[in-house]
C-alpha cells in the first residue's frame, strides 16, 4: 500500500469517527451497544427539557429522554423515555420532571415503585406527577410580598389614629372603672395566695390534701379488692370449665346429664299415665264417677252439719250416722 495523501487522509477520517463515537459514549449520548426499551410518559408542562436529557432513577442515571411531541387528543407533552434494558419500573412507579438543582439541567425522575408489583412492559404509559413551577411560585411570593406591603401601609399615618382612636377614648372615660377592677383582682390573687377563701384553702389547705391522698389510696386498696375479686371468680370459672367442684361436675358431668335425661323422661311417663287415667292418682284424676261421688259426701257433710246446731252430742252421733248411711 501506497503511503499517499489520500491513505492518510482515510485513516485520519476513521480515526476521527471512532474518537467521536467514544466521546459521544463517554458523554452518554448514544447506546447502541446497550438493549435498551421504551416507555411513555405526559406530562401538563416539560418546562426546559430536551431530547437527550437523563433519565434518573434514585439519583443514578437509567436512559435518555428520546423524544417531545404534543399530544393533539389530550393535549399534553408525550416524552418517549429510552431506558437501559433491566430498570426496575414498575406499575406504580412514577416519573416527574425535576431540575438539578436551582438552576441546574431538566431530567426526568423516576420512582422506583413497589417491589411486589408488576413490571412495565414495552411503550407502556407510565403514571406522572406534575412539580410545581419556579415561575409560577415566584409570582405567588411577588403577590405575597404585594399584599404584606399593602398591609403595612394601611397601618401608618392617620389610619393607624384611626384604627386606636376609640380605644384610647375608651380607656380614659372609663380609667377608674378599669382601676378598680384591676385593684380587685390583685385584692383577690393576693388572698388566694395566702391561703384565704375557698379557692385559697382549696390549694394550699393540708387537711384537704391529706384527705384528697386518703381517698386516692382508699380507691388504689378497693381497685386491688377488685383485682382479687375477679382473680377469685376467673379461677372458680376456670374449676368450673374444667369440671370441677359440685357445679363442675353438674355442669360438665355426662353421667349426670344421663340421669337427669332419664328422670325426666319417667316423670313424662308418669304424667301421660295420669292423663290417660291409668294408676290410681290417674283413676283418682280422671273418673267422674268419684268426682260425683266426693261431691255428694260433702253435700250430705254439709247438711249434717247444719242439723247440729239445734241438738244434744248424742243426737248429733245418731244424725251423723243416719245422714252418712
Amino acid at each position: 500500500m501506497k503511503n499517499t495523501l489520500e491513505t492518510k487522509l482515510g485513516f485520519f477520517v476513521l480515526l476521527a469517527v471512532i474518537a467521536a463515537f467514544i466521546l459521544l459514549e463517554t458523554v452518554g449520548g448514544l447506546d447502541f451497544w446497550k438493549p435498551v426499551y421504551t416507555l411513555k410518559a405526559r406530562f401538563d408542562t416539560v418546562r426546559d427539557l430536551k431530547i437527550g436529557d437523563p433519565v434518573k432513577m434514585a439519583g443514578v442515571p437509567v436512559g435518555r429522554v428520546e423524544k417531545l411531541a404534543i399530544s393533539p387528543d389530550t393535549g399534553k407533552v408525550e416524552v418517549t423515555l429510552r431506558l437501559n434494558q433491566g430498570t426496575p419500573v414498575h406499575t406504580d412507579s412514577k416519573a416527574t420532571v425535576k431540575a438539578e438543582g436551582l438552576l441546574g439541567v431538566d431530567f426526568v425522575d423516576v420512582e422506583f415503585g413497589s417491589a411486589g408489583s408488576p413490571l412495565l412492559e414495552q411503550n407502556a404509559l407510565i403514571t406522572t406527577a406534575e412539580q410545581p413551577d419556579l415561575n409560577a411560585l415566584l409570582a405567588k411570593l411577588d403577590e405575597a410580598a404585594s399584599g404584606v406591603q399593602n398591609l403595612t401601609k394601611s397601618f401608618t399615618g392617620d389610619k393607624i389614629d384611626n384604627l386606636l382612636g376609640p380605644f384610647t377614648d375608651f380607656l380614659r372615660q372609663n380609667n377608674a372603672h378599669l382601676s378598680s377592677i384591676i385593684s380587685n383582682v390583685n385584692n383577690v390573687t393576693g388572698q388566694v395566695a395566702s391561703g384565704q377563701g375557698t379557692v385559697g384553702k382549696l390549694i394550699y389547705d393540708q387537711t384537704l390534701y391529706d384527705k384528697a391522698t386518703a381517698v386516692v389510696t382508699n380507691l388504689q386498696d378497693a381497685s386491688a379488692e377488685i383485682k382479687g375479686t375477679v382473680a377469685q371468680a376467673r379461677s372458680i370459672i376456670d374449676q368450673i370449665n374444667a369440671g370441677q367442684g359440685t357445679v363442675g361436675k353438674l355442669i360438665k358431668d355426662p353421667k349426670l346429664y344421663t340421669e337427669a335425661t332419664a328422670t325426666v323422661g319417667t316423670l313424662h311417663e308418669i304424667f301421660n299415665k295420669i292423663n290417660s287415667g291409668q294408676g290410681s292418682v290417674g283413676k283418682l284424676v280422671n273418673d267422674q264417677e268419684f268426682y260425683k261421688d266426693a261431691k255428694l259426701s260433702l253435700q250430705k257433710l254439709d247438711k249434717a252439719t247444719e242439723s247440729l246446731e239445734d241438738t244434744g252430742p248424742l243426737s248429733i252421733l245418731g244424725s251423723l250416722a243416719t245422714t252418712l248411711f
